[in-house]
């Protein structure tokens, strides 16, 4: 017997999926999911299923790729990748942040199918369907495994928050809007490019 399952309008516990006990799933039964056409993530042995985004998210995800390019990867400082890309931070976590970067001495870590490990950046473009989950699940399962810096971008108010990884915990370095530049360590050269532009 066939079982369908509406989609949730923000990201929930995939109780429903067939499969080990929540806590329990590993990156093994993860790779083992069917394709629904679902979008899935594992924090902690726990299973997620996110909403599939919408158009102003996929265009902040894709502007920040486009400027991150000639900055990062043109550059030679590393590889810039974007969703749908597997990030198996350890055995029970895997996700797919909307943007990453990896810098070149961390290059190893990158498989043809995911990354292995923590990337050096993360970019997640919150929405209301995901917007605690980015602050919350997924901002513990960076810093747990340490990736040095994380933005949350927000479409919806133009902004963006840069996150830097000190002592296990992330300290902001602000929000910013408009015609300023964002502030990075990953990325120092990003502060050229106005906010507003990745939201154009």
């Amino acid at each position: 017997m066939t079982m369908t399952f509406l989609k949730s309008n923000v990201v929930t516990r995939a109780d429903h999926i067939p499969g080990p006990a929540q806590g329990h799933w590993t990156a093994a039964h993860y790779a083992a999911l069917p394709d629904d056409e679902c979008r899935y993530e594992l924090i902690e042995g726990v299973l997620f299923m996110a909403p599939s985004p919408i158009g102003s998210h996929q265009d902040a995800a894709g502007r920040f790729y486009y400027y991150l390019l000639p900055l990062v990867e043109f550059a030679g400082k590393g590889k810039v990748r974007i969703a749908p890309f597997d990030v198996q931070l350890d055995e029970q976590t895997l996700v797919q942040p909307d943007v990453l970067v990896v810098l070149t001495e961390h290059l190893d870590r990158l498989q043809p199918n995911r990354l292995l490990g923590a990337p050096n950046l993360v970019i997640e473009v919150a929405s209301p369907a995901t917007a605690i989950y980015d602050r919350r699940e997924k901002c513990d399962a960076y810093a747990r495994v340490g990736v040095p810096e994380y933005w949350i971008a927000d479409a919806s108010s133009r902004t963006v928050e840069v996150l830097i990884l000190q002592d296990g915990a992330y300290r902001s370095l602000g929000y910013f809007e408009g015609k300023n530049g964002l502030r990075s360590l990953i990325v120092p050269d990003i502060t050229a490019i106005a906010t507003e532009q990745f939201f154009a």
